[in-house]
């Protein structure tokens, strides 16, 4: 209890020199005024945490980017604007009622650069963990600095909810510490009748996506500089976080907290990741060394910095010899970054003498490490012979270049309730193991489909992307929404700005494969022909067969003379070994569906077709089209560089009327690729966690 009582006491000290309260500019800084709206804490120099429904007390003004916020802290008073917020109100001069999670906003404060900051936690929060609560209040009367002790009992990744000393007025957007580890893990944002509220400091990371959101790098680098400078500071006080949080690990194993702040430091002279799924793939190759080959992390986790993937490396179960995991993987994980970093070219080049720095500061810190260790960081970071990028991955000794992390796949079930489709988003890791991501087994009717699955389709891409390596998208679907436009589907929202370009407004079939996959015929096993008629495709050549036997000779006029299903299927079947179904219309309903049942039973894994369904006369030119291409594509997977292509013309409006001409036979096309060994459908229903909202205090 007394060390409980001690690291409380510690901390109150060296969080109060970064607490802000925030108010109205003017008369708000009167700490007797009426005027003040809530707290918030410096994460870096110039920078404050706090929650949006917090800022949003100034109205219009701060959501038109104003420095309407008036902020006091030990340094002194000044302004502030909001730059980043999630929620943002969609009308300044209406302010949501509910402000839901993650109710973050992050506020430039431009005069505050030598204001002392909170350590940040790397960590997802451990539950429980004993935790003391900080901000402003006026709740005794006079308005003052609070701070009590709690405990966060539980997470639904949304909220942290808090038992113990609640959140009292004022205290929204101040910070959570956990005292274990001596850092703040969250932030006070409102409290019920018998527990509180608070959001995860992970949830900065949903700020990165948000237009302008790159800033968020920035911040976090001059957060690690920061503490960098402190803890090297000759000034015992100026040690402040560091130096606390090695007292309390005094003689516990581990990466230790000085160690940490010089990894930090030299990481925030680095360019940051691309996404998550470069951090994932360096974590996940150090847990597959130090814990075992076939390794595969059972959650899914969204680091944005190189100081992320430290945070997962955390607490590993240590080796039966006593050797410390956490030391080996850490440091191996660093040589990795190293590694990968050094094959970056162009603007995202690392600087030199940085990079050098880290490479020679690491071994330095392996002494304790196993001497298979040692020798493995030190193979890593002979850069004598640096390989070009490999999909974040530190050797295409051990993977073949080229490769994202997980490609997504998209399973929507047939209608189950009403008009409602069940849907599930997962990473499929080399084409076998599956990790979910989200789901709904309730279900959206089809109208619903892009909107709902737009963030969390994102979200997996960011997982599956590595470096310069792009996930493909695998969307499994019933057969009736197959003309469903996966490929003009967009990340960026409706309401995005119509001028912008960049990876978020472009459609997903001009940066990425986009391919449609029968859900039905995954759950059974593969047929002998689907089987033999994959292998020749991947052999190649591949040539075309109608889908529909009628349509290149007639067309689809009223007096051409309809193949039935079984006619349809006796000649798909007598097709040859790498031919592919084509057809100049869709296939979701009508002759079309029927055509494609009868391929997809004759075990087609390939097929071409149009989604569009106005009238068209030039069916004899669609499918002499589709077999020059086929033609150059040189077997199956030789197909997805050039319908990529011709996605990205069809979709220019500013091309020219030739090669608008020269695509035009390809608009709307669409491509079934239907490998018969991938992983089917798996019959476990993901449960979604129930949301929780809260009010601001």
């Amino acid at each position: 209890m007394a060390e409980h009582e001690h690291a409380v006491n510690v901390f109150d000290e060296i969080v109060r020199p970064s607490l802000v309260r925030i108010a109205a500019p003017g008369d708000g800084y009167d700490p007797h005024g009426t005027h003040y709206w809530g707290s918030g804490f410096f994460i870096a120099p110039g920078w404050v945490l706090t929650c949006a429904h917090v800022v949003g007390k100034g109205e219009a003004a701060v959501w038109r980017g104003e420095r309407a916020l008036g902020i006091t802290w030990q340094g002194g008073q000044t302004t502030g604007e909001v730059v980043l917020a999630k929620p943002r109100p969609a009308d300044p001069e209406e302010p949501p009622y509910r402000w839901e999670f993650p109710d973050i906003a992050l506020v430039h404060v431009p005069d505050a650069l030598d204001a002392a900051c909170v350590w940040l936690s790397e960590r997802p929060p451990a539950i429980p963990a004993d935790v003391s609560l900080h901000g402003w209040s006026r709740q005794t009367g006079d308005l003052g600095i609070r701070h009590g002790v709690g405990t966060a009992h539980a997470t639904d990744g949304k909220a942290l909810l808090l038992r113990g000393s609640l959140p009292v007025e004022g205290c929204s957007g101040g910070p959570v510490v956990d005292l274990k580890h001596g850092a703040v893990i969250g932030m006070n944002k409102g409290r019920g009748e018998h527990e509180g509220a608070a959001v995860p400091i992970t949830a900065l990371r949903e700020l990165h996506d948000l237009r302008g959101g790159e800033i968020i790098h920035t911040v976090l680098r001059e957060h690690d500089r920061h503490h960098l400078r402190r803890f090297r500071s000759t000034s015992a006080a100026r040690g402040g976080w560091t130096r606390a949080q090695a007292d309390l690990r005094k003689g516990a194993p581990g990466f230790l907290p000085a160690a940490r702040a010089h990894l930090f430091g030299r990481f925030a002279e680095l360019p940051p990741p691309a996404g998550p799924g470069e951090v994932m793939a360096l974590v996940d190759e150090v847990k597959r060394r130090v814990l075992h080959s076939e390794y595969q992390s059972p959650v899914e986790h969204d680091p944005r910095t190189w100081r992320d993937g430290v945070g997962l490396l955390h607490d590993l179960p240590r080796h039966e010899t006593g050797r410390d995991r956490d030391v080996e993987s850490v440091l191996l994980y660093a040589a990795k970054v190293v590694r990968h970093l050094a094959g970056r070219g162009g603007a995202e080049r690392p600087d030199a003498a940085a990079l050098t720095g880290l490479a020679e500061w690491i071994p330095t810190q392996a002494e304790s490490a196993h001497l298979a260790i040692r020798e493995e960081i030190a193979e890593v970071l002979d850069l004598g012979e640096v390989p070009a990028p490999v999909a974040g991955f530190e050797s295409a000794r051990e993977r073949p270049a080229g490769h994202a992390r997980a490609d997504v796949l998209v399973e929507v079930d047939p209608v189950h309730y009403g008009d409602r489709y069940p849907w599930r988003v997962k990473l499929l890791f080399d084409g076998r193991g599956v990790e979910p991501v989200c789901g709904d087994d309730r279900g959206v009717p089809r109208r619903h489909l892009r909107e709902t699955l737009r963030e969390p389709l994102a979200r997996a891409l960011r997982l599956g992307d590595a470096g310069e390596h792009l996930a493909s998208v695998e969307a499994l679907l019933p057969r009736e929404l197959f003309d469903e436009p996966l490929d003009t589907w967009r990340l960026a929202p409706d309401d995005a700005d119509g001028d912008d370009f960049d990876e978020h407004s472009m459609a997903l079939g001009e940066r990425r494969i986009v391919v449609i996959r029968d859900r039905k015929r995954l759950d059974r096993p593969a047929s002998p022909e689907w089987r033999r008629r994959w292998k020749a495709a991947v052999r190649g050549p591949l040539a075309v067969v109608p889908l529909r036997g009628e349509v290149p000779a007639s067309g689809h006029g009223p007096g051409s003379r309809r193949e039935t299903r079984r006619a349809a299927y006796a000649r798909l079947s007598d097709a040859e070994d790498g031919t592919v179904p084509v057809y100049c219309g869709p296939v979701g309903s009508g002759d079309g569906l029927d055509a494609m049942a009868a391929a997809l039973a004759a075990g087609h894994p390939l097929a071409l077709w149009r989604r569009c369904g106005q009238e068209h006369s030039d069916c004899r030119e669609f499918h002499v089209r589709a077999q020059e291409l086929l033609g150059r594509a040189d077997g199956a997977d030789g197909l997805h560089r050039h319908i990529r292509a011709l996605r990205i013309i069809s979709m220019d409006p500013e091309a020219t009327p030739d090669t608008v001409t020269e695509a035009a036979w390809a608009g709307s096309v669409a491509v079934l690729f239907d490998p018969p060994d991938r992983p089917p459908y798996d019959g476990v229903p993901l449960q979604v966690p129930p949301r929780i909202d809260g009010n601001g205090t």
